[in-house]
């Protein structure tokens, strides 16, 4: 089977690079020609581990190609992605832009049967819209369908969230569509992996929903860690306690400085608008998404409030990005905390693996970067952990401590064992940890 990929951003070049390992023949388009020739090259526009060989591998072996021209997408594919971007707009609602110009290209491109799969996370009724927007723009009068599926791919782990997934998604009214998606799926389907087959704007309000839930969850155990810290408990225990209930599970329960990223605040508040257009009041998500705002500001009181103040003081921020394993720096608690902490006359020395690259362009002019956390803390008055890459799980304390000109440590990801770390004589704070 041939399919195309509209987008090379990090849903339709991990969504390309894994059907062409798994032996499809996949074009990817994009207008912005010098992102073409990177991926020409083999170099990726982000950090994903795994992604670079797999590209590499698929484009030397012929069954990935990379190309400006969106008609070479379309041409001799049997099956269209649409994974472009799909911005939030000032009141949350999602930027549709994108995916509206792509499908009026598609439509001016169809010669033959197609399915036009919207991959991209869209509001309910997209499907429809496109459907009616290709009608109108056809020029060579072609057939097609449209479905919708969804992406559940985490960054850090995408390669294997595409190759065992813990679901696939697909919605359309069509069953030859549907016959043919299950077909393009197959050896996940031979894994046994479940399918949810749905209407289109099912599937469309799956994706939402599942990641307000997530979100959701993790405002909840940051809320509780905030009543943890006032009444002497442990929001570790506490969530393994939870979490061992099946009901419940683990995932998601980690309190920390607030969630960032791509998805969960863009499709939070997505979601919300979208009631919101259907005169319903989503309180719960609401909710979620004002503790998250609150949670961030909270980390910068909880440093202030152990040094006195930040005013005149240095601190080492150690990790930038929102999650480890990647360099995503969209709404990354790191932007807030160190942007609030520098108005309030802080100085920053930052570190993070992979990430520094993209800080540079979101962060405030000022904070100075450093290739290692010991270089990083060199002089600084205490330490702030934003993300826990592996790295900096097992810290030489000893030298940290040498390096250092204070002893505040802010473990704001719950890194460390509160005990053994007070041991090495920092003064040192956690999240909902007494």
């Amino acid at each position: 089977m041939h399919i195309g990929i509209i987008g090379t951003g990090y849903v339709g070049l991990v969504t390309g690079a894994c059907f062409a390992e798994f032996g499809v023949n996949v074009v990817c388009a994009d207008k912005d020609r010098e992102k073409i020739a990177s991926l020409v090259a083999g170099k990726i526009p982000f950090y994903e581990p795994g992604l670079e060989e797999i590209v590499q591998k698929n484009v030397k072996k012929g069954f990935l190609r990379f190309t400006d021209r969106l008609s070479e997408a379309v041409d001799q594919s049997l099956v269209v992605f649409i994974a472009v971007g799909t911005p939030p707009r000032g009141d949350g609602s999602a930027d549709l832009r994108f995916v509206e110009e792509v499908a009026k290209e598609i439509a001016l491109n169809l010669d033959g049967y197609k399915v036009v799969v919207t991959k991209s996370t869209v509001p309910v009724g997209t499907g429809s819209k496109l459907k009616k927007l290709i009608r109108e723009n056809l020029k060579n009068g072609g057939d097609f369908d449209v479905a919708s599926n969804p992406e559940f791919l985490r960054e850090g782990s995408a390669i294997e969230d595409f190759m065992r997934p813990n679901r696939v998604v697909i919605g359309t009214e069509s069953p030859q569509a549907a016959a043919i998606l299950k077909d393009l799926y197959n050896p996940l389907y031979l894994l046994d992996t479940p399918f949810v087959l749905t209407d289109i704007e099912t599937a469309e309000l799956i994706k939402y929903a599942s990641n307000a839930f997530l979100a959701t969850k993790i405002s909840f155990i940051n809320e509780l860690s905030r009543l943890c810290e006032k009444v002497g408990a442990d929001v570790g225990t506490v969530a393994k306690g939870m979490g061992l209930d099946k009901r419940i599970g683990s995932k998601f329960l980690h309190a920390g400085p607030g969630f960032g990223g791509s998805c969960f605040p863009k499709d939070t508040r997505a979601i919300i608008n979208l009631a919101r257009e259907n005169g319903l009041e989503l309180k719960l998500i609401e909710s979620s998404v004002r503790v998250n705002e609150e949670q961030k500001m909270l980390m910068v009181d909880k440093i202030k409030d152990a040094m006195g103040q930040v005013g005149g003081k240095t601190l080492s921020v150690l990790g930038l990005s929102f999650k480890p394993n990647t360099d995503d720096m969209r709404e990354a608690p790191a932007i807030s905390i160190i942007g609030e902490l520098m108005k309030q006359g802080a100085r920053i020395r930052a570190f993070d693996p992979v990430a520094a690259g993209t800080a540079k362009k979101m962060l405030p002019d000022g904070v100075a970067y450093f290739k290692d956390p010991y270089e990083a803390a060199m002089g600084a008055d205490g330490l702030v952990i934003l993300t826990e890459w592996n790295e900096l799980r097992n810290l030489d304390m000893e030298r940290m401590r040498s390096v250092l000109a204070g002893n505040f440590f802010f473990d704001l990801r719950n890194i460390y064992d509160p005990a053994r770390m007070r041991q090495t004589g920092f003064k040192y704070y956690s999240v909902g940890r007494s």
